[in-house]
């Protein structure tokens, strides 16, 4: 009864309506970094560093938004900036929005002060130019290598009828320390990963293509990436890195994980073997394998 009539006495004073007041203004104080694939696309980010993959400003992360994540965002966005050309056109992603890293950006600090370091550009009607809308606060741009990332956004996005979203370069360095050991193709990198570790034919079971050493940043890298993209959801920068693509942040970053550690395992067999690897994962072994798990490995890298 004493707190019926405490709760009477809250209600005549109008403390009911101040608190209603109090949770509308949290409400509304709700921003861009309370929407989910914002918070997913950070998380992200923070996940890379901590694989230690991002010394300094290296490596770069991009998505294609969803239409009703765009509108999610769209109450935060600013008067958009200028439209900047990008040297490359993908017309099948024309007036698409991207969630992108900075050019020069470290992705240590992505979470500390994401406005700064991240940001979101528009995609123009002819799928040649952008224009930022959100984030890259104070002159920033996209990442240098937005070029390569919006040509293979293009080929994925055209290759799985628009599912995969997510494009991903990080600098991971046993996969690097293989590209100057091995043979720079396809089927040397595939091979030497899928015996590296059981996961790998299972989750690459296409293989990985693999580019030889170009000048970072610009077109030219671009579309040699592309083309490799049209079949393979990964491709190796000779060493540089590593591209992968994917239809969430999930599975992109399992598939980089993944080959990073059958790197870090094929380094450290090769290391300790001197060169001489006394058995490994059979052709027959990695067939059983797929045959398992129901998935198709490529048969051009199999003996």
């Amino acid at each position: 009864p004493a707190g019926r009539a405490r709760r009477r006495r809250l209600v005549c004073r109008g403390d009911t309506v101040r608190k209603r007041s109090f949770k509308q203004k949290r409400v509304t104080a709700m921003g861009i970094l309370d929407v989910k694939i914002v918070r997913d696309y950070i998380r992200m980010c923070t996940d890379g560093w901590e694989q230690g993959w991002h010394e300094r400003n290296g490596g770069n992360l991009t998505y294609r938004m969803r239409p009703e994540e765009v509108e999610q965002c769209r109450p935060y966005f600013r008067t958009a900036g200028e439209w900047v050309s990008m040297g490359v056109t993908g017309k099948n992603l024309a007036g698409e929005y991207f969630l992108t890293t900075g050019s020069g950006k470290y992705f240590r600090n992505v979470a500390l002060d994401p406005a700064h370091n991240i940001g979101i550009v528009e995609i123009d009607s002819a799928g040649g130019a952008w224009r930022i809308v959100w984030g890259l606060e104070d002159g920033a741009k996209p990442t240098s290598e937005f070029p390569s990332h919006f040509m293979n956004h293009s080929v994925r996005a055209a290759a799985t009828e628009g599912v995969y979203r997510v494009i991903y370069h990080a600098h991971t360095p046993n996969l690097i320390a293989m590209t100057y050991v091995l043979p720079l193709t396809a089927r040397d990198f595939t091979r030497a990963l899928w015996q590296s570790a059981t996961e790998c034919p299972v989750v690459f079971p296409g293989g990985v293509g693999v580019v030889p050493w170009m000048v970072p940043g610009g077109a030219d890298i671009a579309i040699a990436t592309s083309e490799l993209m049209k079949q393979y959801d990964a491709a190796v920068w000779a060493h540089h890195g590593l591209f992968c693509s994917g239809p969430d942040f999930d599975t992109t970053f399992g598939l980089m994980h993944t080959i990073e550690k059958a790197a870090q395992i094929w380094v450290l067999a090769q290391s300790a073997g001197q060169g001489k690897i006394c058995q490994t994962i059979s052709d027959d072994n990695l067939r059983a394998i797929a045959g398992e798990f129901g998935v198709t490995l490529n048969e051009a890298f199999l003996d």
